[in-house]
């Protein structure tokens, strides 16, 4: 098992264009509503928010379903980060026989293994799985609503 090894998508180019987007300074309630107000304070740069390490972060599209209990669908945005340590509890992408999968890293019986977030998919015991390499650490999912 290699951790972090390089791997396909090249990484964001510096040198981008930086887009300031409207925040509203209150929170939105998720339960009671709250009173609004009619002004926007502050702006918010996405790429500050979602993204820490600008050379080792990358964008991958999500296809298929083992991690829809995780709120990750198929067709969503994320946002990996390979400078991220893949300790256990954090969804990362691996490398199995050269594809990429997306599973939770977990320690279960003494052993490290991928398991996804859908009953559906089994999980996969590293120690079983040969050539893995773990490529990076999802921090964050954009999905439609």
């Amino acid at each position: 098992m290699v951790f972090g090894s390089r791997h396909h998508p090249q990484p964001l180019r510096s040198g981008r264009t930086f887009l300031t987007l409207p925040l509203a300074s209150e929170r939105v309630a998720a339960g009671f509503p709250s009173p609004a107000d009619d002004y926007v304070e502050v702006g918010i740069d996405l790429n500050e928010q979602l993204i820490r390490h600008p050379t080792s972060t990358f964008f991958l599209r999500v296809s298929g379903h083992s991690m829809t209990g995780a709120g990750i669908q198929d067709g969503d945005l994320l946002v990996v980060d390979r400078s991220l340590a893949p300790r256990p509890g954090r969804v990362v992408v691996a490398v199995l026989d050269g594809h990429f999968t997306l599973k939770r890293l977990v320690r279960h019986q003494g052993r490290l293994r991928l398991e996804a977030a859908n009953p559906d998919y089994p999980a996969l015991e590293l120690y079983r799985c040969g050539d893995v390499q773990i490529w990076g650490v999802a921090i964050h999912v954009i999905h439609p609503l």
